[in-house]
């Protein structure tokens, strides 16, 4: 990243520093999963009862989503980050060092909740970008993100493999989670992001959230495509090891965990779609995405038994959804820095909410129709997504419509040629996304409606 990208006053190499720190801590979240059979023999319990360990770390980031990412709109970031990161250390090393399953569930929702800190990186990055290169930091960061989440489960079964023991997982997480301790903060802004006299208390920025989604219709639109966007993504993943190791494919674990690599290229091409929602708007880039993710469920259909069009599958609906998601946060980041951090919080527990209700109506319609039924519920959602944008659509039309009515009445008036071209503008789609160009909207035309 070249220093234009960023404001004057950003340490050199941030952004690289950020993308790391996304992908080593997200990576904790996901490492556990392919080693629950590993702790399962290890404490000699059943497959169900080592599933706690996934299921606590999902309970554990959702609850860190919503009390502890608010913050970041109020308390000094280099302090929160290096809190953070201590705890997210001492309950991996605790992990390591667990006697049985109750206190491994525990140490892994406890460092499930501080490892949050992705969330928060995400609105400090744009704050200290450049006008009109937010897609672009996000971009660079959301792919940190991606491949931290991809690589995590491969990474921890090569170690675990190599050492012996699930415990080896959990110790090199600690180490890595240690070395950004020693490194992240100094990259984090030193002042609040709020003045002193403006900072609101944390149960006032708890019960804030619910207003932010009544007020800001950015907010609505891109916590809906999030939503139904990661529903098809967690729909897919989470059927597919049952479709690789059913006949006539019958793969073994080991081929089953190289998916997670062959998806690499699309989400590295994800990082391209952060410029795209500089120049284009979030809303093309959203139309991108969900065409991507739609041609990557008609493989999964049409050429179900072939691997080739499994792994390209795997690239088209990767790239769909981390493009997805990077332009959801432009159009969301684009509001006033002050309540950024909270915007992200509803958003990313929207996200997660739809993914853990594609997982379920997956496993649903996996067990009553096969791979056909995971087929028909991730298209479910790309539908549900096209119609929620489509509707956006329509609705910004119509306001455009008033606008133009409202600058006709005022044309007599020399400001009132000057709106009336500005609305002419907005309604041939011309510059693109209001919100992410942060333009003065006219009335009756907000820029909350984007």
């Amino acid at each position: 990243m070249t220093s234009a990208i960023t404001r004057p006053g950003v340490k050199r190499g941030t952004i690289p520093v950020f993308a790391t720190a996304t992908a080593i801590t997200v990576s904790n979240i996901y490492f556990t999963q392919p080693l629950l059979d590993e702790i399962a023999r290890d404490f000699h319990t059943s497959a169900s009862a080592a599933g706690l360990v996934a299921t606590t770390g999902q309970i554990g980031y959702a609850l860190g989503i919503i009390a502890i990412v608010p913050l970041a709109d109020s308390v000094r970031l280099r302090r929160l980050s290096t809190l953070l990161l201590m705890v997210t250390t001492l309950a991996l090393l605790a992990g390591a060092a667990a006697p049985s399953i109750a206190p491994l569930s525990m140490a892994t929702l406890i460092l499930s909740a501080s490892t949050v800190l992705p969330q928060v990186i995400m609105p400090t990055v744009v704050s200290m970008a450049t006008p009109g290169n937010a897609g672009r930091v996000l971009g660079a960061v959301g792919t940190g993100l991606t491949m931290g989440a991809l690589l995590s489960r491969t990474a921890a079964g090569l170690i675990a493999e190599a050492v012996g023991t699930w415990r080896a997982g959990f110790a090199v997480a600690a180490v890595a989670t240690g070395t950004l301790l020693l490194v992240l903060p100094r990259y984090m802004p030193a002042d609040p992001p709020t003045p002193a006299g403006t900072r609101q208390s944390y149960g006032r920025l708890l019960a804030s959230l619910p207003r932010l989604i009544t007020e800001h219709a950015p907010l609505r639109l891109s916590a809906v495509l999030g939503a139904t966007g990661f529903a098809a993504f967690s729909a897919f993943w989470s059927s597919l090891a049952f479709h690789l190791t059913a006949p006539p494919i019958a793969l073994g674990p080991a081929v089953i965990g190289l998916f997670g690599l062959f998806s690499v290229p699309g989400a590295l091409a994800a990082r391209y779609s952060g410029r795209l929602s500089d120049r284009w708007g979030a809303r093309r880039v959203n139309v991108l995405s969900l065409t991507s993710v739609l041609l990557a469920f008609a493989l999964f259909g049409f050429a179900d038994q072939s691997l080739i069009a499994l792994a390209v599958g795997c690239n088209l609906l990767g790239y769909g959804t981390t493009s997805g998601q990077i332009a959801n946060q432009t159009r969301i980041f684009a509001s006033q820095p002050a309540i950024r951090a909270r915007l992200n919080t509803v958003y990313i527990f929207a996200v997660f909410a739809g993914g853990a209700v594609g997982s379920a109506v997956a496993a649903v319609m996996f067990s009553a129709f096969g791979w056909a039924g995971v087929v028909l519920s991730g298209l479910s959602f790309v539908l549900l997504a096209g119609m929620a944008l489509a509707g956006n659509v329509l609705h910004m039309r119509r306001r455009a419509g008033r606008g133009l009515a409202a600058g006709w009445a005022s044309a007599s008036r020399p400001a009132g040629w000057r709106r009336l071209a500005a609305a002419q503008e907005r309604s041939l789609g011309i510059p693109g996304d209001v919100e992410t160009h942060m333009e003065r909207p006219l009335p009756g035309l907000g820029a909350q409606d984007t």
